[in-house]
């Protein structure tokens, strides 16, 4: 792909000053594309990218945040709905307070941010809303029934908005990460009661035999965004090492 072929075009990234949106951020950026990463800590944001305060759980902060990134970008052509929280646990262990907050963030975060954008992305020749999803949303992974469930509806979501959106030229499609080496995964691993151990078994799970890295899922992100994709909508792409379709016979 070509460092220009986003030049001219304006990105808003939440959740993007760290992790996998901080990665996707500076990719889109070092592609051509003016970039604003919306989260509850900007200032940690590096230049070129535009950081500004958003909490994706309160409406009128995500609303003033969008409009303050289309004024300082001049407009929005990509969002990428990348901020979200964790959870572990079975059905049983979360309490009802827990699922409601992590529904709030992973999946109606998503409908605040992408609602207060569409004026802007209706405005635009290459409009593209680009979700992080995740693995969980099409594999039943143990200790993990709330965020599944969270992935399971951004999955969904990410469908009925490509067929919503799809004659207002908005193509609307996600990204489904396996388990990413993000600071988020690196603190799981340290609570674990046997950190080397724990890793081992996450990557041993992924048919590659390793970790996603964020860069990865970042380049998976900007494929989805760019003009080059300008035929592809309501499509989840996985970045997760085969875990979603192979099943490989174990190294003898």
């Amino acid at each position: 792909m070509s460092r220009s072929e986003l030049h001219g075009l304006t990105a808003v990234v939440t959740g993007g000053a760290s992790g996998i949106g901080l990665a996707t951020a500076q990719l889109l950026a070092a592609r051509g594309a003016r970039v604003a990463c919306l989260d509850l800590t900007p200032k940690q944001v590096p230049e070129p990218l535009v950081g500004i305060r958003a909490d994706v759980t309160d409406d009128t902060e995500v609303r003033a945040a969008v409009e303050e990134a289309a004024r300082v970008l001049g407009g929005i052509d990509i969002l990428v709905n990348n901020a979200g929280i964790g959870a572990q646990g079975t059905i049983e262990d979360n309490s009802d307070d827990e699922w409601h907050r992590v529904l709030d963030v992973n999946v109606v975060g998503i409908v605040r941010v992408t609602r207060a954008a569409l004026p802007h992305l209706r405005r635009s020749a290459h409009a593209a809303v680009v979700n992080t999803c995740s693995i969980a949303a099409t594999a039943g992974l143990p200790q993990r029934a709330l965020y599944s469930a969270t992935k399971g509806a951004v999955l969904a979501l990410t469908r009925a908005s490509a067929a919503d959106l799809v004659h207002d030229g908005i193509r609307v499609n996600c990204v489904n990460p396996g388990t990413v080496d993000t600071p988020w995964v690196g603190r799981l691993l340290d609570r674990a009661d046997d950190p080397e151990a724990e890793r081992a078994a996450l990557e041993a799970r992924q048919p590659m035999g390793r970790l996603v890295t964020a860069d990865e899922v970042a380049a998976a992100v900007a494929h989805l965004a760019s003009p080059l994709a300008a035929s592809t909508t309501g499509t989840d792409l996985a970045v997760d090492g085969g875990m979603h379709g192979l099943r490989i016979r174990p190294r003898a």
